[in-house]
C-alpha cells in the first residue's frame, strides 16, 4: 500500500463531510455530503430524485474536496440500497454511519434510496509537507 493510500484511508474511511461539486448547465453545484472511502471510491448515500443525482445523470463526473484532499471521478447510482447486489455495501454504510442512520433521515424502504459511488480518477493530497498527486 503507498503513502498516499494510507493517508486515505485513515482520513476517509469513516464517517466524514466532504464537498462533492456537480455540474449543471455549464454552472457548478456544491453540497456537503456524509461519505465514506474504500478502494478509491466515494460511497454516499443520497435520494435518486434529488438534484446532485438528477446532474449526475446528465453529466456523471464529479469533484470531490475533504481534509487537504481534491479529486475528479465519475459518479455511478449503484441503486436502491436495499437490493440484493448492494448488501455488502449497505451493511459496511450502516456500520460507518451508525451515530446516524437511523435517525429518520435514510428511508430504508423507500425505492429512491441509492448508493451514489464516486469513483475517483485523480486527485491531489497535502499531508506532513508533502503533496501526492495521485492517478486512481
Amino acid at each position: 500500500m503507498n503513502d498516499w493510500e494510507k493517508i486515505l484511508d485513515e482520513r476517509f474511511g469513516c464517517d466524514n463531510v466532504i464537498a462533492l461539486a456537480t455540474c449543471e448547465n455549464n454552472c457548478p453545484h456544491v453540497r456537503n455530503v456524509n461519505a465514506f472511502y474504500e478502494n478509491g471510491s466515494f460511497y454516499i448515500i443520497t435520494y435518486a430524485l434529488s438534484d446532485k443525482m438528477k446532474q449526475l445523470e446528465n453529466n456523471p463526473l464529479a469533484a470531490v474536496s475533504g481534509e487537504w484532499f481534491t479529486a475528479h471521478g465519475t459518479a455511478e447510482n449503484l441503486g436502491f440500497i436495499g437490493n440484493e447486489e448492494n448488501r455488502s455495501t449497505s451493511d459496511k454504510l450502516r456500520t460507518v454511519f451508525y451515530e446516524w442512520i437511523d435517525n429518520g433521515h435514510v428511508d430504508f424502504n423507500d425505492k429512491n434510496t441509492v448508493i451514489l459511488r464516486i469513483k475517483l480518477t485523480d486527485g491531489v493530497l497535502f499531508s506532513q509537507g508533502k503533496r501526492f498527486d495521485i492517478t486512481f
